[in-house]
């Protein structure tokens, strides 16, 4: 599968962002998917999971209540609503595919990955 993620770029403390990431290839409904990112200088970080049907979710404690993943099996794209953003938010944001049971936490669960898409919160 390939992933393509846009929506990114520059918004102001407290603003809104929408990413998505389309993915091509077969059976998008089979791979659990995840959004992960990565700040200068530091490791690629979890951001939030979802299920391959979108039932069960997951979220680092960093964006709790604050960002939402969805996804949308016919369009084959997955979402990521980040509201209330932080300058420390700032970061490349990437999503990815985990072919097994998932969504998992560590980026090595995964096994497609998109290009990433620049977040930059301004303070």
């Amino acid at each position: 599968v390939q992933l393509q993620a846009s929506g990114g770029g520059l918004v102001q403390a407290g603003g809104s962002l929408r990413l998505s990431c389309a993915a091509s290839g077969r059976a998008f409904s089979t791979y659990a998917m995840g959004w992960f990112r990565q700040a200068p200088g530091k490791d690629r970080e979890f951001v939030t999971g979802i299920s391959r049907r979108g039932s069960n979710t997951y979220y680092a404690d960093s964006v709790k209540g604050r960002f939402t993943i969805s996804r949308d099996n016919a369009k084959n794209t997955v979402y990521l609503q980040m509201n209330s953003l932080k300058p420390e938010d700032t970061a490349v944001y990437y999503c990815a595919a985990d072919r097994w049971d998932g969504p998992g936490t560590s980026q090595y669960d995964y096994d497609y990955w998109g290009q990433g898409t620049q977040v930059t919160v301004s303070s």
